[in-house]
């Protein structure tokens, strides 16, 4: 019977100098887990690690206090699968957020996204796959994406950086095999915003190719006046205007601005979304849903967020998860979304694709590496082992 020996967490840093509309990452930092098994190979006990993304901050204090102790506490063929010889997610995540209340997700759900990052990693690795055609496999995908399309989050404000700089970053993702760039708007006045954008889009060649993130700045006068400056321009979206749960703001929205609009990275469980969709105005045949999967309780519960959206008439394509790590790349191969985030530049050690791997033409492939391929991304993967050793 497979068994949970030890759970360890531990903080680790994403500090950088940059900032968007609302805050600056000067302290920002993430939670990294070990989950590790009783499932011996090679001598040494089968791992999973998992990671809170970024943009919420550690939580260690729910990991410790409550999501840790009820899994160490449950029997092992609670949290076992048919076979008993591999751990069932679901099982583990029900037994994990036992005795929780609905609602309040801010934070417990970017807790139980790492942990849940890393059950997944330990379940495709005993599986001895990738954990792309894990799920796949699992949830009637076959095939899977071979590769994702990905597209390069950069263009924060940072001290001194000027519009030639801005300019000089997006020129580099395009060097980097990326298609499409995205840059922060928000947080300087709409004029400056504005030459911001030009410098950016006389970079790329393209509006079509610059999405632009508010990173929800905007109240709804602001919004609309850069709805209309921005209309013109003919960007690949327009994201994150205004409050994550203005969903009145983010209708008029989608009223007054003729192209695409992209939200949801802010949005941590099923029933967020389902009101979304229902009172936000937004397009199933335009617009783009950025749900993270590791900020919203993890992957069983973007099981159910999908499954929602194809209720609602959306289809999977239409989401392009936050995040630009390796859970949402595997998740977007398997379960055939979009597309997924990417940060080639920024919140190291867990951005960005695995080492030595390329982009290429705006896609890139997956490796067939068993789990999530955190072994390789070497500054991560020397931090995991700090912690499982």
């Amino acid at each position: 019977m497979i068994r949970i020996t030890d759970i360890r967490e531990r903080t680790i840093s994403l500090r950088s100098d940059i900032r968007n509309s609302w805050i600056s990452f000067e302290e920002m930092d993430t939670s990294l887990v070990a989950v590790i098994s009783n499932v011996i190979r090679d001598g040494r006990p089968v791992v999973g690690y998992g990671f809170a993304s970024n943009g919420r901050y550690a939580q260690g204090g729910i990991l410790r206090a409550r999501l840790i102790p009820r899994l160490l506490g449950t029997s092992p063929d609670e949290l076992a699968d048919s076979s008993g010889d591999n751990l069932d997610p679901e099982r583990v995540w029900s037994a994990a957020m036992r005795n929780e209340k609905p609602g309040g997700h801010g934070e417990r759900s970017v807790a139980m996204g790492a942990l849940d990052m890393a059950v997944w990693d330990l379940v495709a690795k005993i599986q001895e796959q990738p954990l792309f055609r894990v799920l796949a496999g699992r949830y009637g995908k076959e095939p899977p994406d071979e590769r994702v399309f990905v597209y390069a989050a950069g263009g924060y404000y940072a001290p001194g950086k000027s519009n030639d700089a801005l300019a000089d970053e997006m020129r580099h993702y395009l060097d980097l095999g990326y298609t499409h760039v995205k840059m922060k708007i928000g947080g300087a006045g709409l004029n400056e915003d504005m030459d911001r954008l030009e410098a950016v889009v006389n970079a790329v060649g393209s509006a079509d190719r610059v999405a632009v993130d508010a990173n929800a700045r905007l109240d709804e006068p602001a919004a609309m006046a850069y709805a209309d400056a921005l209309g013109p321009f003919g960007l690949f979206w327009f994201e994150e205007a205004g409050d994550p749960l203005d969903f009145e703001l983010q209708r008029t929205l989608a009223e007054r601005y003729p192209g695409r609009l992209a939200t949801g990275e802010n949005l941590f469980s099923v029933m967020d979304v389902r009101n979304l969709l229902r009172y936000g105005g937004m397009r199933p045949d335009l617009d783009v849903v950025q749900v993270d999967p590791s900020l919203s309780y993890g992957v069983v519960e973007y099981l159910r967020i999908l499954h929602a959206l194809e209720e609602l008439g959306w289809s999977p394509r239409s989401c392009i998860p936050h995040g630009g790590h390796q859970l949402t790349l595997h998740v977007a191969a398997a379960l055939h979304l979009g597309g997924n985030e990417s940060y080639p530049s920024v919140f190291e050690p867990i951005g960005g694709v695995a080492d030595g791997r390329s982009v290429v033409d705006g896609y890139v492939g997956l490796d067939e590496e068993p789990g999530i391929g955190i072994e390789r991304k070497g500054k991560l993967w020397t931090l995991c082992q700090e912690l499982s050793c």
